[in-house]
């Protein structure tokens, strides 16, 4: 019997069945909107970061499953438990680092909510590989 995390998460079908509703790009929190804006302004690394992520932002909104589906048993806890997310995606980024969002899906429109960008090395840490 499929748990309502499984049956939810089952709800994010391939790019056919979410071509016929509009597709956002939003941040989990103001924080993580605010650090994400400061990029924009830091030194040439943390511009290139905001680039990267903001060019990520813009293929998300084209196909919100662009990224690889993190299967469950890998999730850290910290996103169930902070996000109650149903599902949860990888987006890899250049020079290494990763961007962590998840889909939330209804009726009416797709929403890709980001949650977390950071090195592959603390990615790893956060993952626990």
């Amino acid at each position: 019997m499929e748990s309502k995390n499984d049956q939810e998460d089952n709800d994010i079908r391939g790019k056919d069945a979410m071509k016929d509703k509009p597709i956002y790009v939003a941040f989990a929190t103001k924080k993580l909107e605010s650090n994400f804006e400061k990029l924009q302004k830091g030194k040439f690394e943390d511009k290139q970061l905001y680039n990267y992520i903001e060019r990520a932002m813009n293929d998300l909104k084209k196909n919100p499953v662009s990224g690889i589906k993190i299967p469950k048993k890998l999730w850290p806890k910290y996103y169930s438990t902070e996000y109650q997310i149903t599902n949860l995606w990888k987006y890899d980024l250049p020079n290494a680092w990763r961007l962590i969002y998840t889909i939330v899906e209804d009726q009416v429109m797709i929403v890709n909510v980001l949650l977390d960008w950071f090195s592959h090395k603390d990615y790893e840490k956060r993952f626990g590989y």
